[in-house]
């Protein structure tokens, strides 16, 4: 005898609050075994790799490749072996409709194995019973003090209960079962729904309790919410035409990462007061001693690039000025000064901004932190960062010349108190004991929050790295 399992979205250990379904590794029919990957999500810092937490045979795939599901929600069933006890157990969930739970309670539908669903109700550690329990060793739900917000709702809980062809069941003779709908669950409460399908109802003047929803928990879609329209040109992106029928505007989806970037800009932006100031920078000996350092065996296999020498540079006058490299904490109304640097390296990956860092770069050599700034740069952009990459930094560098851009006004990352902008190096007059010269140099651009650096510190920690970049024997001097 064998039951079908369903395995729950689980918590990949950041508070996560839901994920994007990026590509499945496995079609139904496909045997698995535990801890192959059988699927890549896209969480709001990081692509991640999930391994079947059994062996078995893939039954269904429960949500779309594409698709936003919640933490808890399953996202696929799996044939297993039935366990000795499994008889034990209640074969299917009673009908929602039979026994209502308790206002603001969800019914008790996850399996023994797995966590309960999450409810509206606050994290409340039960006497002599953990607060969570792991899904899978390596990236599951843990225990923790931190106050998170609610999930899941309740009646797309008791929805997803309802639906008989996911629920966990012995593929064994038994009794039949009637099948129970979910849209009376959903309808007996406000229709579930994003504001933006919420929006959309609204200017295409649909009733979304009218609807039966097909997205998770039964909530309702933008592509239900179209069809109860009457398009029938359903599209991911959507495209505005003009009366000539040409397109003139389109409609990207926001989600997974760049959502993450866009929610962690804004709230920088508005919650710490930003100052950026210039320097123009001779980095000629720079660029010299660059060619130098290229040749010695101990590069070889490096790729080496300006950005050393300035992420070295930054290094140094954090080491000067360590009150550069610290947090404000207004709950406590405390600064916190970081005795330790996890540099941050902005870096352009096709799915939007992310800013891995180097864990105690302070602590490694020039070839260390070169090999780690190339490391660091491939594993980005090949989308492959994993979430302890992105967390913790404590001040970024972010290489703005690859672009072709002399400056910007670079925004801090949420949690830090300054962020430097490498230019690009380029053949400028400079002049030079009296005389017209024409020098490499780039402008370095340092924003800062002025609620913890005043001028007088960023213009010095400024001025420090361009000395450096200026003259490099000064990294050694310094340092």
């Amino acid at each position: 005898m064998t039951e079908l399992k369903e395995f729950k979205l689980p918590d990949v250990g950041e508070g996560l609050t839901e994920a994007d379904i990026v590509a499945w590794h496995v079609q139904p029919g496909d045997q698995v075994e535990v801890n192959q990957v059988i699927v890549e999500i896209e969480t709001a810092k990081a692509v991640v790799e999930l391994p079947s937490p059994w062996d078995g045979t893939v039954s269904r795939l429960l949500a779309d490749e594409g698709q936003t599901v919640d933490v808890g929600v399953p996202i696929i069933a799996i044939d297993v072996a039935a366990s000795p006890d499994y008889s034990e157990r209640s074969p299917v969930p009673a009908p929602a409709t039979e026994s209502a739970p308790a206002a603001g309670q969800a019914p008790d539908l996850a399996p023994p194995d797995q966590p309960r669903p999450y409810t509206t109700q606050p994290d409340t550690p039960q006497p002599g019973k953990p607060e969570r329990q792991a899904v899978l060793v390596g990236y599951g739900v843990k225990a923790s003090s931190t106050t998170r917000r609610a999930r899941k709702t309740v009646p797309a809980i008791a929805a997803a209960a309802a639906r008989p062809e996911t629920a966990e069941v012995p593929t064994g003779p038994q009794s039949p079962v009637p099948a129970v709908s979910a849209a009376p669950a959903v309808s007996a409460a406000r229709a579930l729904a994003k504001p933006p399908v919420r929006r959309l109802a609204k200017d295409l003047g649909v009733s979304l309790a009218e609807l039966a929803g097909t997205g998770p928990g039964g909530s309702v879609t933008r592509d239900d919410v179209q069809r109860a329209a009457g398009d029938t040109t359903v599209r991911s992106v959507s495209v505005v035409q003009n009366g000539s029928g040409t397109g003139r505007e389109e409609r990207i989806p926001v989600r997974g990462l760049r959502k993450h970037m866009a929610a962690a800009m804004v709230s920088s932006a508005f919650t710490a007061p930003h100052v950026t100031e210039f320097l123009q920078v001779d980095v000629t000996e720079t660029m010299a001693a660059l060619r130098r350092v290229r040749d010695l065996p101990e590069y070889a296999e490096v790729r080496v690039s300006p950005l050393l020498f300035a992420a070295r540079a930054l290094l140094a006058a954090v080491a000067r000025h360590p009150l550069i490299n610290s947090s404000w904490d207004g709950d406590a109304e405390e600064i916190v000064v970081k005795h330790y640097v996890n540099l941050g390296i902005a870096v352009a990956a096709e799915r939007g901004l992310i800013v891995p860092n180097i864990k105690n770069a302070d602590a490694l050599t020039l070839p260390g932190l070169a090999r780690s700034l190339q490391a660091l740069t491939e594993t980005g952009r090949a989308g492959k960062a994993t979430p302890a990459d992105l967390a913790g930094g404590t001040i970024t560098i972010t290489n703005v010349g690859v672009f072709g851009v002399d400056a910007g006004t670079p925004i801090l990352s949420p949690g830090e108190t300054a962020i430097l902008a490498f230019g690009q190096v380029k053949d400028t007059p400079w002049v030079v004991d009296g005389q017209l010269a024409v020098r490499q140099a780039c402008t370095l651009s340092l924003s800062f929050d002025h609620r913890i650096v005043d001028g007088a510190l960023g213009s010095a920690v400024l001025r420090d790295v361009g000395s450096m970049l200026e003259d490099p024997i000064r990294i050694l001097a310094w340092t």
